[in-house]
């Protein structure tokens, strides 16, 4: 599996952005076995959660070596702390940067599939957010989101206050990011008034996979989402399992993600460390 650092001038944040890929351009088969079926690759968009960067899935989970098993190209971008939404005013389009240009962009990069059913988006917590709302958003793009421990926090935010001492829960944090906090419910920014407009469209939805832990405080908001989406006759399905809002269980159910896609099997093959010889 190919490990590359992509640096490359963003239209979409006019800054110079760094993105980690995972590439299987290079697997090697054991000798008398089939050979992988190579490219154009199918790939996943991974989202990083709050604090974090375009490092993240490669230093908190496996990532790397599940990929490989699956023949699967994934591309990790950073978000800052701006939950994977367009910044007008400073014109840091974080919803644009992830939902149209990465893709457009990697795809000029490398061989990866230009099909819809090929492409797939998830991250966790925040990044679970920015998988949902733009996976939906840009519904033509992706085929599925993966949304692990997503952090979806649109119904309290008009309530909020500056009251906490912990900035991303203040309502001054939520405005920089969200704007007028009376009109996010009501809008793209909210997965789900995004979902109930595309099916009332008749719109081709992405497939959507929800994972959370059983002592994970995100737990009622993720349940009250997938809710909805079986409310709406939405094809969804949400994991509730033992764990809270933490490494161990990302890392457990990115791999479940990956064996619910659409991927098949996969190539055995010779990794670092002669693994399976």
């Amino acid at each position: 599996m190919a490990y590359l650092q992509v640096n490359y001038l963003s239209q979409a944040l006019m800054r110079t952005v760094t993105v980690n890929v995972l590439l299987p351009a290079d697997k090697q088969t054991f000798p008398g076995m089939p050979e992988s079926e190579g490219a154009p690759y199918k790939t996943l968009y991974l989202l990083h959660g709050i604090f974090g960067d375009y490092t993240d899935w490669i230093h908190g989970t496996n990532i790397q070596r599940w990929a490989d098993e699956k023949n699967l190209a994934v591309v990790m971008p950073s978000g800052e702390n701006m939950f994977y939404l367009d910044q007008e005013k400073s014109h840091a389009l974080y919803g644009e940067f992830i939902g149209k240009e990465l893709v457009e962009m990697t795809r000029k990069m490398f061989p990866l599939s230009h099909k819809r059913e090929d492409t797939f988006i998830a991250g966790l917590s925040m990044g679970g957010y920015g998988a949902l709302r733009n996976g939906l958003k840009y519904h033509e793009t992706f085929g599925y989101i993966g949304a692990l421990s997503a952090a979806l926090i649109v119904d309290d935010l008009e309530t909020r206050t500056d009251d906490s001492p912990f900035f991303i829960e203040t309502r001054s944090y939520a405005e920089s990011v969200f704007g007028d906090l009376s009109k996010v419910k009501e809008s793209d920014k909210n997965p789900e008034w995004t979902a109930r407009r595309l099916k009332e469209k008749g719109a081709e939805i992405p497939r959507i996979y929800m994972a959370c832990g059983a002592e994970d405080g995100l737990l009622p908001t993720n349940r009250k989402f997938y809710n909805v989406l079986k409310e709406a006759g939405i094809d969804a399905e949400l994991t509730v399992a033992p764990g809270n809002h933490e490494w161990d269980f990302w890392n457990r159910y990115i791999k479940e993600f990956l064996d619910w896609l659409p991927l098949g099997e996969g190539t055995a093959g010779m990794s670092s460390g002669n693994v399976g010889i």
